[in-house]
């Protein structure tokens, strides 16, 4: 997650904050928590959560402690809330795999845009081209 969170900080465009492990406030009693996120708001120290509105790309990475709220939960909450993009990370043999969405503003659910091992290359919501085999130890 950190390498992730330190490879996007490098690949975001001005404008483009990447932070790990801060709340999107959804309604009054939803907070969700994803574990990194790309949002188009001022950078403030004191800041505790984002607003939709202002995310970009949310990422999960799903563990087994947390797979069931990564592949289903969460995302339905994020569709819901029209927060454009979302990526899951599962790890497969050891070996990051990323699973790119990106949302259905008519139907309001995710679509997969495409699978990546190896080598993660995509143009949205900016572009990136991350060598996955050097995000582990």
């Amino acid at each position: 997650m950190q390498n992730l969170t330190f490879v996007l900080r490098q690949s975001a465009p001005e404008g483009m904050e990447v932070e790990r492990e801060m709340t999107i406030r959804l309604d009054k009693r939803s907070r969700p928590e994803p574990d990194v996120l790309a949002a188009t708001a001022v950078y403030d120290p004191d800041r505790t959560r984002f607003l939709p509105e202002e995310v970009a790309l949310v990422i999960e990475v799903v563990s087994e402690e947390s797979a069931d709220r990564d592949r289903s939960i969460k995302p339905f909450k994020y569709a819901q809330a029209g927060i454009p993009h979302l990526w899951r990370v599962e790890d497969e043999g050891g070996e990051p795999t990323v699973h790119v969405y990106e949302l259905d503003t008519v139907t309001r659910t995710y679509v997969p845009t495409g699978i990546h091992r190896d080598r993660l290359k995509v143009a949205v919501p900016f572009p990136v081209d991350i060598d996955l085999g050097a995000l582990t130890p």
